[in-house]
This record gives structure tokens, C-alpha cells and sequence, in this order.
């Protein structure tokens, strides 16, 4: 395993397919960190709870599949610390410190809490759980002095919250033993649905990693374009086309040029261009498609438990620190 002066944290929740919308949100950019970071990749099974406790979720199968999709789109075990939450029980452990000393008042008042709890009105989701989502994420990232988190716009709030505990438990303590983690923003794609609205499996809206060429094809045949281009020969306007978005995320700058003119001058048809967009799709998909072909359950089960014991190696450590700390030396 690499070592490298900086340390990342980034988990994601084993509650579904992965779609394009994760892909370039996510994964892509975690096939770049690992090759520049120490990278700890995590399934976050408890955090999967805090919203789908009532689905009863298959959460080893899901969470096999989650980590072959990582591994297919190009995350490396031999680089990267790939681990199951749930697997570690530090997390737990550090989760139930830090809960004693956050006020409740930074919790109500995160605004990615009142979002969620707006869009998912048709689930309850007004346990603890949810509220304290933040504070366990906290644990999931101090615990391995990750100096950066690969975060979207929307996780700002959770990760200054987490800051902001880091803070508070070296003020009562006196002793700064936690990274305070710094966000790593990066530009994400607001790839939308194939009907124009958010990419969600529940809208069944969107192209999955494992979706075949075929699959793709069928889903791209009904996506919306141009709604004021009737005709072939009608001049369009690439700009509100919901396919030319997928042009820009994965054709080539002269698959897009061609495309665009074409469209403007009414020289090429929606289906045209839709089969133009299959295969640009196609070209990052097939890859995966083999590598996935490949990975059989029992392998991704290594790779599971290796990271897993590499992880609760760095996590015990640390939490005899801060045991140590907290509780006296006798329960270091």
C-alpha cells in the first residue's frame, strides 16, 4: 500500500444500483485521489439505516456489489483501504463520545438535515439515527486524520459540523489528538435523469453502471431533446437538449462539435445524435462491463476483509489514544 503525505476518507451507502450521475460525481474522482492520497474507501452500512431501515436491505449483498462496482470502475485495492463501516467498531465506539459532547442545537440547525427530511417526506426517517448522521460521519472521518474529504456542494454543512466537534472535543480535553478535515471540493456534474429530472432509481430515470449496451439504447430512445425541433430538418437547439448534456460529460470535444453543428443546421436527426451518445456512453461503460465480469464475489470478499483489518489496525490505534484521553489510562 502506498504512503503518501495527505490522507482521504470517502464512503458511500450500499442502498442500490450505481448510476452515470455517481459515477462522475464520485468514482471517477476516486480513481484520481488514489493515486496521489492514502484512501480510505468505505461502505457506509449505518449510515444505509439512518434513511432505509424499514427496507430491511440485503446489506452484505448490496455492499459485495457496491465494492464491485468501485473496483470495475477503477478503484484499486492494491492502492486504496476498502472496508465495511459496520466492520470496524471503532466507529461506534468514537460515534458515542462524540454524540455526548455535540449540542443539539448544531444538529436541528443543519440545513442539509431540513432538506432531507422535505425531499424524503414520504419515508421516517425522524429517528436519532438520522439526526445524528453528522456526528457519525464525524467518527467515519477523524478516525483515520483524513486532512481532506472528497465532498460534494450539498456536504459542506456536515463536514464544517465535523470541524466543529474536532474543535470542541480539543477545548474540553486540551489536547489536539484529531486532523481537522479540510473539504475537497471538486466541480460535479448535475447530470440529470433521462426525463429531466433529478438521477434517481426511484423515478427510474437513469442509466446504471451495469446497465448493458442494449439497456442503454432503450433508455436513450425515449430521453428528451429539443422539444421545439419536430422535424429533422428543423434547426435545434443543443443547448436545452438533455442528450447533448450526456455529449458533454462523455463524447469527444469533435463527437460534440459535430453533434451541435449538425443539430443547428438541421443536417442530422435526435436519433443520430442519440446513437452518437450510446456509443460515447458505451466507451466508458464497456470497460467496466469486463472488468466486472471478472471480479467474482468470493475475490471482492478478500478485498473486503483485508481492508477491513487494515482499517480496524488504524481505527483501535487511534481510539486507544483517545480512550486514554477521556477515560484514564486504565481504559487505553
Amino acid at each position: 500500500m502506498p504512503k503518501y503525505l495527505m490522507n482521504i476518507v470517502s464512503g458511500m451507502r450500499p442502498t442500490g444500483q450505481l448510476h452515470l450521475g455517481h459515477y462522475l460525481g464520485v468514482l471517477k474522482k476516486w480513481t484520481e485521489l488514489q493515486d496521489s492520497r492514502n484512501s480510505l474507501f468505505f461502505v457506509a452500512d449505518w449510515h444505509a439505516l439512518s434513511t432505509s431501515y424499514e427496507d430491511k436491505l440485503n446489506l452484505r449483498k448490496l455492499s459485495i456489489g457496491l465494492v464491485k462496482d468501485w473496483l470495475s470502475a477503477g478503484v484499486n485495492p492494491e492502492k486504496a483501504t476498502i472496508f465495511i463501516q459496520s466492520s470496524v467498531k471503532a466507529h461506534s465506539e468514537l460515534f458515542v463520545i462524540l454524540n455526548m459532547l455535540t449540542p443539539l442545537g448544531w444538529l436541528e440547525r443543519n440545513p442539509t438535515y431540513k432538506d432531507q427530511i422535505e425531499q424524503l417526506s414520504n419515508r421516517d426517517i425522524n429517528s436519532s439515527g438520522f439526526l445524528t448522521y453528522p456526528v457519525l460521519q464525524t467518527a467515519d472521518i477523524i478516525l483515520y486524520d483524513a486532512h481532506e474529504v472528497p465532498i460534494g456542494e450539498d456536504q459542506r454543512p456536515h463536514l464544517e459540523i465535523a470541524r466543529e466537534i474536532v474543535r470542541r472535543f480539543h477545548y474540553l480535553y486540551e489536547k489536539e489528538i484529531f486532523v481537522e478535515p479540510k473539504e475537497l471540493l471538486s466541480p460535479t456534474p448535475k447530470l440529470l435523469g433521462l426525463d429531466g429530472r433529478k438521477m434517481s432509481k426511484s423515478y427510474g430515470n437513469s442509466i446504471y453502471l451495469t446497465d448493458s449496451s442494449d439497456d442503454v439504447w432503450q433508455k436513450l430512445r425515449g430521453a428528451k431533446t429539443d422539444t421545439n425541433r419536430v422535424r429533422k430538418t428543423d434547426k435545434g437547439n443543443p443547448d436545452v437538449c438533455l442528450v447533448f448534456d450526456y455529449h458533454k460529460e462523455f463524447s469527444s470535444l469533435e463527437t460534440q462539435n459535430e453533434m451541435r453543428e449538425g443539430c443547428e443546421a438541421g443536417a442530422i436527426g435526435c436519433v443520430q445524435c442519440k446513437k452518437a451518445c450510446l456509443n460515447s456512453i458505451d466507451s466508458t461503460l464497456q470497460p467496466m462491463r469486463e472488468r466486472r465480469d471478472e471480479l467474482s464475489d468470493s475475490f471482492i470478499e478478500d478485498v473486503i476483509a483485508s481492508g477491513n483489518k487494515r482499517a480496524n489496525t488504524i481505527a483501535e490505534e487511534k481510539m486507544r489514544a483517545v480512550n486514554s484521553l477521556v477515560f484514564g489510562e486504565f481504559n487505553s
